[in-house]
C-alpha cells in the first residue's frame, strides 16, 4: 500500500470514527429527550390524579363538616396520605429506569396507585394508633367516645364523628404520620408484617401452653 493510500485510509478512519461518535452522541441526545418527556408527561399525569382524589376527599370531608359540624379526621387522614404518595413517586421518578417510565407513561391504572394506596396507608395507620397496637410518645392519643353496654350504631357513628386528637400537639403528630405513610410505601406493610408476626406467636403460645412441672 503507498504512503497516500495509507494516509487516505487514516482520513476514513477518523471519518467513521467522528460520525459513529456523532451517531451515539445524537442516539443519547435523543434518549435524554425522550426520556424528559415522558417524566413531564406522568408528572402531569400525576398531578391531574392526586387532584382529583383530592378533589373527591374534600367533597366527602365537607359533609360531615357542613351537616353534622363535625370534622372528619379520617378523610383528613387520607388527604395527607395522598399527598404523601404523590411527593414520594415524584422524588422517584428520576430513579426509575427507562422501561418503568414507560410503563407508568402508558398506563392510568399505575398512576393512580401511588397516591391513592398513600392514602389508604394512612388510613390503615390511623386505624392502627386508634386501636392502641401503636402507642408511644411518638405517636397521637386520642379522645374517643365510650360505647355503650350493649353497643348500638350510634357508637359507631359517634366514634367516626367524635373521635378526635386529644391535644393540638397530637393533631400535629397525627397529620405527620399520616403524611409519612402515604410517603414511605414500607411503613404501614411493614407494621402489618410485625403485627400479623405477633399474631401468630400468641396463637402457637396458646396452641402450645407450657405445664408446669407436678410437684414431687
Amino acid at each position: 500500500m503507498s504512503k497516500k493510500q495509507k494516509i487516505e485510509t487514516r482520513k476514513l478512519d477518523k471519518q467513521a470514527k467522528k460520525e459513529d461518535k456523532e451517531k451515539k452522541q445524537r442516539e443519547k441526545a435523543e434518549r435524554l429527550s425522550a426520556r424528559q418527556t415522558m417524566m413531564k408527561d406522568v408528572s402531569v399525569r400525576l398531578l391531574w390524579v392526586t387532584l382529583l382524589i383530592l378533589g373527591a376527599t374534600v367533597a366527602l370531608f365537607l359533609l360531615p363538616l357542613l351537616g353534622f359540624g363535625r370534622f372528619p379526621v379520617s378523610w383528613f387522614c387520607f388527604g395527607l396520605g395522598v399527598i404523601g404518595g404523590f411527593v414520594s413517586i415524584q422524588q422517584r421518578l428520576k430513579k426509575l429506569s427507562d422501561e418503568d417510565l414507560a410503563h407508568l407513561d402508558s398506563s392510568w391504572v399505575h398512576i393512580i396507585i401511588p397516591p391513592f394506596f398513600g392514602g389508604i396507608f394512612a388510613l390503615l395507620f390511623y386505624i392502627f394508633v386508634l386501636s392502641g397496637i401503636l402507642e408511644g410518645a411518638m405517636f397521637p392519643t386520642f379522645v374517643i367516645p365510650e360505647f355503650s353496654k350493649p353497643p348500638t350504631s350510634e357508637d359507631i357513628q359517634k366514634l367516626l364523628l367524635e373521635t378526635y386528637p386529644a391535644s393540638g400537639q397530637d393533631f400535629a403528630r397525627l397529620a405527620i404520620w399520616s403524611f409519612l405513610a402515604g410517603f414511605s410505601e414500607r411503613l404501614v406493610p411493614d407494621i402489618l408484617k410485625r403485627t400479623a408476626g405477633k399474631g401468630s406467636e400468641s396463637d402457637d403460645d396458646a396452641s402450645n401452653p407450657t405445664t408446669s412441672p407436678e410437684g414431687e
